[in-house]
Parts: C-alpha cells; sequence; structure tokens
C-alpha cells in the first residue's frame, strides 16, 4: 500500500484532534455563565464532535479512492480489489458509525440531555432526576425504534431495475437488500431531510449574511467619544422627563395614559443610559482595551477584504449548485423516481472543475473541502444567531455568545447535527458532484469517472454511494431534499439583497437581563446587553454619527460598549 493512504488517514486523525478542541471552545464561548450542567455540556461537545467529524470525513473519503487511481488512468499496482475494498470497507465502516451516533445523539441522547436538565430542582436527588428524564425521554425512544421498523419493511423503489439508467453496474449497487441497511438507510434520509429544512431556514441566509457581518461593519468608537454621546443621550432623555414633569407641576390632573407611557419608556432608557455611561467611563482608564481598539481599526481594510472574498465566493457557491440543478431537471433519465440522479454533468460547474483540478496536488483539494465545511458552519451559527430557535414566530431560545442557556445549546446542536447531514446533501449532489462521486480519478484515455465508467478503474466514494442509495431507494426524500435546494438558492438571493439595501438586526436582548446581570456583578466585565442590533456583530455606529454631526434619540448601541472590531 502507498505512503498516501496512511498520510491521508493520519490527517483525518489529526483533523478530528482538532475538531474536538473546536467543539470544545464552541461551547465554552456560547454557554450561559451562570447556567451550566456539565453532563449537557459533555453531551454537546460529543455531538458537535461527530457531527464535524461526519462531514469532515467527506475530504477523506475523496482523497483515499482518488489515490487509487494514476495520473494515466489505471489502478496503481498496489490498489488491487482486495486493498481496495479493505479501504471501502473501512471507510464504510466509519460512515456508518458516525451516522448511527448522530442518529443516536439526535433522537435518544439530546432529548434526554434536555430533560435532565429540566428536572433540576432545588433538593432534586439525581435518581429523581434521572426518573423523569427517562420518562419524557420515552416518545423519543419510541420514535428511533418506529423509524428503524418502518426503514425495513418501507416499500424500496425496486420497479427502478427495469429503468434504462439502472442497466449500468454503479447504480444496481445502490438497490439495497440487505435490510439493516435499508433501515440505517431510511432514518439518515429521514433526518436529511429535517436538516435540508433547517439549511433553508439557518444556512442559506447564514451564507448572505456571512460577508455582510465583514463588509457593512463600521469601525468601533472610541471610549471617550462614547462615553460623550451617551452622556448627551441622557441629558436629552432627561430633558424630556422633565418636559411631561412639567406639564403636571401646576395640575391637578393626573397623567394621562400616553404620558405615562412615554415616561416609563423614557425611565427605562434612563437606566440603560446611565449603566453604559459608566461602563465606558470605566473603559477609558483601560490601556489594552485602547490598544485593542487600535489594532481593531488598523485590520479593517483586512476585514472589508476578506468580507468580499467571502461574498464572492458564496455568489460562486450559489450559481454552481443552480447550475448542477438546472442540469438535472433537463438530463436526468430517471427524474423523480430517483431522486434526479445523473450518470454525468452535461453543463460546467465552475466549483466542481475547481476541485477536480485542485485533487492533482493533494492536499490542496483537502484543505479547500475543509475550508467549505468551515464556511457553511459558520453560516449555519450565524443563521441560528440572527433569527434564533423558533418554532413558526414564537422564539423559544437565542444564541448568544455567554448567554445561551444549556437547553438553547442543546436545541441549537441538534440543529447543527441535522443541517450537517444536509451539507453533505448538498456537497455531494449539487456543488460539486464530479469530484464527490470519483474524486479525480480518471480511466484509459484520461476521461474524467462517470457513473457510466468501468467500476474496476473508477472507484466511487462511499458518501456519494450512501446518499445516492437514500435518493435511488426512497425517492419522495431524494425529490424533497432536490426542490429545497432551489427555495434555499432563493433565500440566500432574497436575504443577500436584503442586506445590501438595508441593515438587518439581531432579536435582541432586553434590558430585564441586563439588570440582572448587573445586579449579579456581571456587566461590568461581560460587557454586555441592551438592545442587541446587528452593531453588535459588526461595530458600532456612534463614532460615525458624531462625525457626520447626526444625533438621534436611539440609545448607543450596546455593540460600542465592547472591545471587539
Amino acid at each position: 500500500m502507498a505512503a498516501q493512504v496512511p498520510l491521508i488517514w493520519i490527517t483525518a486523525v489529526v483533523v478530528l484532534a482538532l475538531l474536538i478542541i473546536a467543539a470544545g471552545a464552541f461551547v465554552k464561548i456560547y454557554q450561559s455563565k451562570r447556567d451550566r450542567d456539565a453532563f449537557v455540556t459533555t453531551v454537546c461537545i460529543l455531538s458537535l464532535t461527530c457531527l464535524l467529524a461526519t462531514v469532515c470525513l467527506f475530504p477523506v473519503d475523496i482523497a483515499l479512492v482518488s489515490s487509487t487511481t494514476s495520473s494515466h488512468g489505471f489502478k496503481k499496482p498496489w490498489a488491487t480489489p482486495e486493498t481496495v475494498h479493505h479501504i471501502l470497507l473501512s471507510l464504510k465502516i466509519v460512515y456508518y458509525l458516525l451516522y448511527s451516533l448522530d442518529a443516536v445523539l439526535c433522537l435518544i441522547v439530546i432529548p434526554f440531555a434536555y430533560f435532565w436538565y429540566e428536572e433540576w430542582d432545588v433538593g432534586t436527588t439525581v435518581k429523581q432526576r434521572l426518573k423523569g428524564a427517562l420518562k419524557y425521554s420515552i416518545f423519543f425512544l419510541a420514535l428511533f425504534i418506529l423509524l428503524l421498523v418502518v426503514g425495513l419493511f418501507v416499500p424500496a423503489a425496486r420497479e427502478m431495475k427495469r429503468r434504462q439508467p439502472l442497466d449500468l453496474e454503479y447504480f444496481k449497487r445502490l438497490l439495497l437488500e440487505n435490510h439493516g441497511e435499508r433501515s440505517l438507510t431510511f432514518i439518515v434520509g429521514i433526518l436529511m431531510c429535517l436538516g435540508t429544512i433547517l439549511f433553508v431556514i439557518y444556512t442559506a441566509p447564514g451564507l448572505a449574511v456571512t460577508p455582510m457581518v465583514l463588509i457593512k461593519s463600521i469601525p468601533t468608537a472610541s471610549v471617550p467619544g462614547l462615553a460623550q454621546a451617551t452622556s448627551e443621550a441622557l441629558a436629552i432623555n432627561r430633558e424630556r422627563q422633565r418636559a411631561i414633569e412639567a406639564k403636571y407641576t401646576n395640575s391637578t390632573a393626573h397623567l394621562n395614559s400616553r404620558d405615562r407611557r412615554e415616561l416609563e419608556s423614557l425611565q427605562r432608557e434612563e437606566r440603560t443610559l446611565v449603566r453604559r455611561r459608566r461602563i465606558a467611563e470605566e473603559s477609558v482608564s483601560s490601556r489594552s482595551k485602547r490598544i485593542w481598539l487600535k489594532l481593531c481599526a488598523i485590520g479593517r481594510p483586512f476585514k472589508i477584504a476578506g468580507g468580499i472574498i467571502t461574498l464572492l465566493i458564496t455568489i460562486l457557491l450559489i450559481v454552481s449548485m443552480l447550475i448542477t440543478g438546472i442540469d438535472k431537471l433537463r438530463n436526468s433519465r430517471c427524474g423523480r423516481h430517483c431522486g434526479f440522479i445523473l450518470p454525468y454533468t452535461y453543463i460546467l460547474n465552475p466549483i466542481n472543475s475547481l476541485f477536480v483540478a485542485a485533487s492533482r496536488a493533494f492536499p490542496v483539494d483537502y484543505i479547500l473541502a475543509l475550508a467549505l465545511v468551515l464556511l457553511f458552519f459558520i453560516a449555519s451559527v450565524i443563521g441560528i444567531a440572527f433569527i434564533g430557535i423558533r418554532f413558526l414566530w414564537v422564539s423559544i431560545f437565542k444564541l448568544r455568545v455567554g448567554g445561551t442557556k444549556p437547553q438553547g445549546l442543546l436545541l441549537t446542536t441538534v440543529m447543527l447535527t441535522l443541517i450537517t447531514l444536509a451539507v453533505n446533501y448538498s456537497f455531494t449532489m449539487l456543488l460539486f458532484p464530479s469530484y464527490a462521486h470519483f474524486g479525480g480519478q480518471k480511466y484509459c484515455n484520461l476521461l474524467p469517472c462517470t457513473a457510466t465508467s468501468p467500476l474496476a478503474i473508477c472507484t466511487p466514494t462511499v458518501v456519494s454511494s450512501f446518499i445516492n442509495r437514500i435518493t435511488l431507494n426512497f425517492p419522495f426524500l431524494g425529490v424533497i431534499m432536490f426542490y429545497a435546494q432551489f427555495v434555499a438558492m432563493g433565500v440566500y438571493a432574497v436575504v443577500l439583497i436584503t442586506g445590501i439595501v438595508w441593515t438587518p438586526r439581531l432579536a435582541g436582548r432586553g434590558d430585564e437581563e441586563e439588570e440582572e446581570e448587573e445586579e449579579e456583578g456581571l456587566l461590568a466585565s461581560a460587557g454586555r446587553g441592551g438592545r442587541v442590533a446587528w452593531e453588535d456583530l459588526s461595530g458600532d455606529w456612534g463614532e460615525l454619527h458624531q462625525k457626520l454631526g447626526i444625533f438621534d434619540r436611539r440609545v448607543p448601541g450596546p455593540g460600542a460598549l465592547r472591545t471587539r472590531c
């Protein structure tokens, strides 16, 4: 066996170690400083590690199958059928293990951890919490068992054997005869469908918003200037209060409902302004914060350049997905009956061509694939942070740095796991289908490998075979996931245009929470609170207003109180 195969596995192990660190850092950054639970934290770290490992195994799979074929279009001397089978079997075991872990964590472990935390109360014993969590988790266990049983007996698409595209050996191999494998495929397919819905709701807007966070951010205001702006806002606030009170000084009449509501609003705003002015004044004496703000100002051009590059990349990704989607609609012989499987691409896909070319110089394609995984993960997190965890229009939890409740963190983990499964589908079926199926393999006359190529030379990746099994054996799942990709592209376009002409705002955090933190002595150290808006991620608008000579009645954004670029 060539040295390249062990090197690929070693690289995968190193990446896995980094993923564990990244998962721990993510949980540490977002979990609430007041509400923590060791079991919940452990479950979140384990789940995030599994979901990241699942999607990061994708480039490993491609690199391994690509390494079996030489640049001349023949199998390498060491790549005997037995060796190739051993490599594919190893990958298949790892994939099935990770997919099974993802399913068990989503459907059983995370719900149990959720109810475990909910059962906590003063005086509650471990036995009582365990009993309560098990009682409420029975439904999810029953759901898991039901999906297993349905997966065993749901009719597979056997009539597809009579269709012309399945005359190819590649497609015949995808029809499942093993009931256990079919059951796992069905469960993952259902989870992938749910993840596709979340992909449309969160990842698509996140891809559009991520560049805007970098491009449209405004340099952080100087602390002295912010203190002055806050003092001016406070003076105007108090003057307006005095004006309302003066109307009733020499009168026996009581405050009317309109004036009373406005006065109460001004008093709440006054408390917020007083707190922010104090924090800004305390920051004036902090040398480290002043240095950090200067560094932020220096790095501002690079931040804008990074945002523009990210914007161009996301547009190219969406265009590539659209090209492949149109190609499948026009040229798939079996259409919706097989989830729009396409033996080979007819229309040039720029991202697909880029990755196929990069595969000739390993590990360039590996690094690019990991970068794409990171981009989609960050976009999903930003999408969840902007939209929040909602049921229809009802906000359930918010994802906030240092302020996410354990229940919200568990739900975020489930959502990211499902989105990751959907990202696997998008990568394999639309973003770079040829690369995802065969990597950079060529055969005989140096033609790129496709589903019509001889399988003795062209080895398909395990992930592409698994996803094609889902869409071929359960076509209704393939149809849902395929058409949802077009919805995601439309959502991306709408959010991008909206973000260009109008700066979106984060759903915020109320003054009540801020006052509660202040009472516990956390406000000054965290520097958080108030109406967390777009500026909370991208900077402060206070200094810009001063430079333009503009002042309005809005409370200075809380992003101005933080030493964040």
